[in-house]
């Protein structure tokens, strides 16, 4: 009873009985300027826009003058005209609680399943400083992920931070949600950024399922909503990890996608003034990119949880070098590609191993673990290397006795990649070596 009655408080808490108006002097392109609360307003405060009219509408505080402050709707700024009330809401931040998991929320903490949903206890601002660095754990134990190639070449451990760099359809989504239902951990956060907004309810209901859902927290930011909220998403699903994570649970981040979560920062960016520079981007880009990764992975030494994240990257013709990619692929302790190439024979994960990297390697594994390993990626590289050779029909047998091998074992390595695991790690291996001693699928 004493949890309920604590939210209970805070909600009363959270109400203000007096409130500092101000009024729109000017509307630009993409932002609104108000004078009246230049002199209590702060950087990133939330305010309710056009409070005189039937719909209000939220935006954020993005510059402030000696007369007045600049604001970016959370909505299009249809309908508002010069003289609308403008309400200071304040301190931009959220209180995530218990209750929330198996809910689907907004970026500000409001139900978006038709249900009510109380705030919790204890506000958390939205932008957060990762824990001290060294005052950090080190990556812990290795996870079981439901997924044979996550249990065996490329672990996943607690803690862990890995990137998912893939174009558009070649099954991301799909994976997440086998690792939301499979991967090993007390509450699922996720954050769908800038997501189609009729493919929504299908991820939820069907491909997370009831068995995903019931362990998980999904923060939704649709791609036809404003910038701002499109950020923020990426913002509060990270806040609301860290709320768990402090709980001491392990949690489960998922954000996809990064790419979407950087876009909308470079509009809201450059509304508030800041340069394009690279391909668009704006330099705050890059900050706002690694701030976000760094608030994952290990908790405190003492006390709390960990936040191990898998943030996917979507990459325009498999162009790993493009501004997102190559900013989140150097902070990362691990990054996976996947290949429409693979994708269209109709391999699923369509991952590509060779240009794949967990950095949990060697220490996830046992010697002999390692072992199989490595001779796995070296049976796939040598396959990769003759590739063309052996469609065209060009290769003969006994030229190289590594070629040879690797096109014995190749159609059942191909198949393990694609392969769930039912079992457990123990099982995954097993599989493994009757695959490099045999060319059996296990």
């Amino acid at each position: 009873m004493a949890g309920v009655f604590d939210t209970l408080q805070a909600e009363i808490d959270a109400v203000q009985v007096m409130h500092r108006i101000g009024r729109v002097v000017a509307i630009g392109r993409g932002t609104v300027d108000v004078a009246g609360l230049s002199d209590v307003a702060t950087l990133g405060d939330l305010v309710k826009i056009g409070e005189n009219l039937g719909t209000p509408n939220m935006g954020e505080v993005l510059a402030l003058s000696g007369d007045q402050i600049t604001v970016l709707p959370g909505e299009s700024g249809a309908g508002l005209a010069i003289g609308d009330l403008v309400k200071l809401i304040g301190r931009n931040d959220l209180a995530p609680d218990r209750a929330w998991i198996g809910r689907v929320i907004d970026p500000f903490g409001r139900p978006l399943d038709g249900r009510p949903l109380l705030r919790g206890a204890q506000a958390r601002p939205l932008r957060a400083a990762p824990p001290a660095a060294i005052g950090r754990r080190r990556m812990a134990g290795r996870l079981e992920t439901g997924v044979a190639v996550f249990n065996t070449l490329l672990p996943l451990v607690r803690g862990q931070r890995v990137g998912l760099f893939a174009g558009s359809g070649v099954g991301k989504s799909t994976l997440l949600s086998k690792f939301a239902r499979g991967v090993s951990a007390d509450v699922v956060v996720i954050a769908l950024i800038g997501e189609r907004g009729r493919e929504v309810r299908e991820f939820i209901e069907s491909v997370l399922g009831p068995q995903g859902m019931a362990r998980s927290v999904v923060v939704m930011a649709t791609s036809d909503q404003s910038p701002l909220v499109r950020r923020r998403c990426g913002l509060a699903a990270m806040t609301v990890a860290e709320h768990f994570r402090d709980q001491g649970l392990h949690v489960l981040l998922l954000a996809d996608s990064i790419t979407r979560f950087a876009e909308a920062h470079r509009e809201v960016a450059l509304a508030a003034g800041e340069r394009a520079s690279l391909r668009g981007f704006p330099p705050s880009t890059t900050h706002q990119i690694m701030a976000l990764a760094e608030r994952a992975g290990p908790g405190p030494e003492t006390g709390g949880g960990d936040i191990t994240a898998v943030f996917t990257v979507l990459v325009a013709g498999s162009d790993m070098e493009e501004p997102v990619a190559d900013t989140l692929r150097g902070v990362l302790d691990g990054h996976v590609v996947m290949d429409r190439a693979i994708a269209e024979r109709g391999r699923y994960p369509a991952i590509d191993l060779l240009r794949s990297v967990s950095r949990s390697l060697p220490d996830a594994a046992t010697a002999d673990e390692n072992t199989l390993i490595q001779a796995a990626r070296q049976m796939l590289g040598a396959y990769d290397r003759s590739e063309m050779m052996i469609k065209a029909g060009l290769y003969v047998a006994g030229t190289d006795p590594l070629t040879d091998a690797a096109i014995a074992v190749w159609p059942a390595l191909d198949h393990f990649l694609a392969e769930d695991e039912t079992e457990d790690t123990t099982a995954s291996f097993a599989r493994l070596a009757a695959c490099l001693a045999g060319g059996v699928a296990g």
